[in-house]
């Protein structure tokens, strides 16, 4: 089995029309496809599917399921999370009637205050500006919201897969703070055991290698051993925004979630996420 899950198309974010990821994907034999835009937040932030579209991405995936039998073609999205901002994911679970729901973290609400901390996209110095004016120059505290967030995403939200978890780390580049400080690791530590209690799938998520903006696959090795031990339900997701992104780093994945005895990855087949070896 080949998969990948994670796939943002023109709907929101990506750059290309569903159609090329579609044909890109059966050239390169995957067997599954999910597309999984971001969910609305609010007007302010132009990177997300709009409620008004979510009746034309869906007609879309449709049309391709069953023009494409070889490939199965789902339904997904990626939602964010921000408490007292975002709806719930059950919300666009229920309502759209789709296959899964990712869930993540790219916009850290600031406590005590309307502002909100952008942490992802392709400038440093928007990471940088919010470390510097949301939290004083803080980077502990600026951190720790972003996990105490997370935790509040696992504990409140019904969703299947978590997306690119120590995201926090992209920009940061070593620069604010060490991974393997002991406030951090606490933290992650924590995320880690919330995972476990959920049952959440974590994904193995290139990304920021092939953009180059981070180093290492997100999660990190720290925790890719930690979710080995507990016998983590596994994904491997490109992210691609692009078509030519789909493989990329596939294989190096799969080499790496090996190197901590990791040889099962899950896949969706008739509403369950079964095991399967990579």
């Amino acid at each position: 089995m080949k998969c990948n899950y994670h796939t943002h198309s023109h709907f929101c974010d990506g750059k290309e029309n569903m159609l090329f990821f579609v044909e890109k994907a059966v050239e390169l034999k995957f067997d599954h496809l999910g597309f999984s835009s971001h969910a609305p937040i609010s007007k302010q932030y132009d990177f997300t599917l709009t409620e008004e579209k979510f009746p034309e991405y869906l007609q879309e995936i449709e049309l391709y399921k069953k023009k494409y039998p070889q490939l199965k073609i789902f339904k997904g999205l990626e939602c964010d999370y921000i408490s007292g901002i975002t709806k719930n994911f059950s919300y666009y679970k229920n309502k759209y009637i789709l296959d899964y729901i990712i869930g993540g973290v790219h916009l850290v609400k600031v406590p005590n205050s309307d502002d909100i901390w952008f942490i992802d996209g392709p400038k440093r110095e928007t990471y940088d500006f919010g470390v510097e004016h949301f939290f004083n120059n803080n980077p502990k505290k600026a951190v720790t919201c972003f996990w105490e967030q997370t935790f509040e995403m696992i504990e409140t939200q019904q969703f299947d897969i978590i997306a690119h978890l120590d995201k926090i780390k992209m920009h940061n580049q070593d620069r604010f703070f060490k991974e393997d400080e002991d406030w951090y690791i606490k933290l992650v530590d924590h995320a880690i055991e919330l995972i476990i209690k959920k049952q959440i799938i974590v994904e193995i998520n290139s990304r920021g290698i092939y953009r180059q903006r981070c180093k290492n696959f997100y999660p990190s090795d720290y925790i890719l051993e930690k979710l080995a031990k507990a016998k983590t339900s596994m994904v491997i997701s490109s992210d691609a925004h692009r078509a030519e992104e789909l493989p990329l780093f596939y294989e190096e994945a799969k080499t790496k979630l090996q190197s901590f005895g990791i040889n099962t990855l899950v896949f969706f087949d008739e509403g369950i996420w079964r095991p399967v070896y990579p």
